[in-house]
């Protein structure tokens, strides 16, 4: 039995050692005049053995490379070595993911990005190279080279710290597919921080602000936009792609305070070969162009929300309920008015023939409307965030109330932006504290050290008249 056993044992150990010989000698170093090589071995995608040469400037660098190879080896994680480069992947990438995740307007950006900053700049490079150092040194060339479209500004610009946070989001996002179809063997961009930048804080106008803007307000379009915007925190895509049939009004309604709106749909213009590229992905409807016979860049559509947070029900208070009746009466007129001339797509803002409104004659109006009544200049979206603001201010920060109206899809991200206090809350804030706390705090100024006291002259000398002894001490004193 103990011969046996000796032999078991001497069969596993020369295994392990015979394992451990392999694996060391998956790979090697050689070097080659002032220069060291990791060679290896692998099998390629389709099962055939060949023999990689990675050169080093020093051995330290090559012993690096052989230990890894030897480890994910090893660990069967090796990624076979790929000469593919970047614009040979971003093809993929833009096939495979990009079609199937990216909205119309996305989808032209991102292209846009790619086409101008990274195909033209780094495309060359086989996407095996690139790592934190390399992208590092990408970012900082990038905000030394000059922004594409300079003509629009009339004068030389470099490229932004905004710009290149967009670039680096879509890069990570392109090399986790990367990472997911074992192309690569980690993201280098999850190891790297793009430059800072500062984003510009929204100007938003106070309720009063708004208040006078209404009552001046000479356009109806416009008028109603913003009552939608504010009350019901709504995005202008949203606004100018709301139909009557999600607009639940009815006395019924009204009578039990149920107003309400469902926002499942979005206006917007898009790219007609991003369109195509896409193949119409979840459009819903294509307004028809103008002129038929000429041959348009872009297209007026309504698409499914970008989210699906954005699409939600959202409820109205009554007096905005009795407005959007009125305007639908008023609506009503012109339809009979038109008759077969009216193009009835059902929506809610629209020209008095039926025709869609686009963002750019409601931002016209908005225009208009601040130069008459000499108010802030703001976007239209300032709206929405104005009515996020007060609405966070009368819940005493319900941020999930707050968000559902919203349509943003983390609560954080309305804490992120809207988290703000306006001034004159602060001041309450000083307020509430003298009536709370400081009022409860004895005589207040009698606590705080060398504090001087202001001396009431008319009680003191009424003291004296009635107090001749008081006087007269108080005059020998003086003496």
């Amino acid at each position: 039995m103990k011969k046996i056993a000796h032999s078991i044992l001497f069969s596993i150990l020369f295994r392990i050692t015979l394992g451990q010989e392999r694996r060391l000698k998956m790979a090697s170093i050689q070097k080659r005049n002032k220069k060291y090589a990791v060679v290896y071995t692998y099998e390629d995608d389709e099962g055939r053995k060949k023999q990689k040469w990675e050169s080093f400037g020093s051995y330290k660098e090559a012993k690096i490379r052989k230990s890894e190879v030897e480890n994910n080896m090893d660990k069967s994680v090796f990624i076979p070595p790929s000469t593919q480069n970047i614009n040979d992947f971003l093809d993929l990438f833009i096939d495979l993911y990009g079609v199937k995740k990216w909205a119309p307007q996305t989808y032209e950006s991102n292209l846009r990005l790619l086409d101008n900053y990274v195909r033209p700049i780094i495309g060359n490079i086989p996407i095996q190279k690139v790592n934190t150092l390399f992208i590092d040194k990408y970012y900082s060339d990038l905000l030394k080279t000059e922004s594409v479209g300079n003509l629009i500004f009339h004068k030389k610009k470099n490229v932004s710290t905004g710009t290149v946070n967009q670039i680096h989001k879509l890069l990570k996002c392109a090399f986790n597919a990367a990472l997911n179809w074992n192309l690569i063997g980690k993201n280098p961009f999850l190891s790297v921080d793009p430059p800072k930048h500062i984003y510009k804080k929204r100007q938003i106008w106070t309720s009063d602000m708004i208040i006078k803007a209404l009552e001046n307000c000479e356009d109806p379009k416009l008028s109603l936009c913003i009552h939608l915007s504010f009350a019901c925190s709504l995005r202008i895509g949203e606004i100018l792609a709301l139909q009557w049939k999600n607009v639940h009004i009815s006395d019924e309604d009204l009578e039990k305070e149920d107003a309400h709106l469902i926002v499942d749909r979005e206006l917007t213009r898009a790219n007609v070969k991003a369109l195509e590229a896409l193949n119409y992905k979840d459009v819903y409807f294509v307004f028809p162009d103008k002129n038929p016979n000429h041959k348009y860049k872009t297209k007026m559509i309504i698409k499914k929300p970008k989210t699906e947070s954005s699409i939600r029900k959202v409820w109205i208070p009554n007096t905005l309920a009795r407005i959007l009746r009125e305007w639908k009466t008023e609506q009503d007129k012109y339809k009979e008015f038109f008759g077969g001339e009216y193009t009835d797509y059902d929506l809610v803002v629209c020209f008095e023939d039926g025709r869609n409104c686009s963002e750019s004659v409601i931002m016209k109006g908005l225009k208009r409307l601040i130069d008459s009544c000499d108010l802030p200049p703001i976007v239209f979206h300032s709206f929405r965030h104005t009515s996020t603001t007060y609405k966070l201010k009368m819940n005493h920060g319900d941020i999930k109330a707050t968000q559902g109206d919203t349509g943003h899809s983390q609560a954080d991200m309305v804490t992120e932006i809207y988290s703000h206090i306006l001034d004159e809350d602060r001041k309450v804030n000083a307020q509430k504290m003298d009536d709370t706390f400081y009022k409860n705090f004895g005589d207040g100024i009698d606590h705080i050290p060398n504090a001087k006291k202001e001396v009431d002259i008319d009680s003191l000398v009424d003291a004296l008249k009635q107090d001749p002894k008081l006087m007269t001490q108080l005059i020998e004193a003086l003496k």
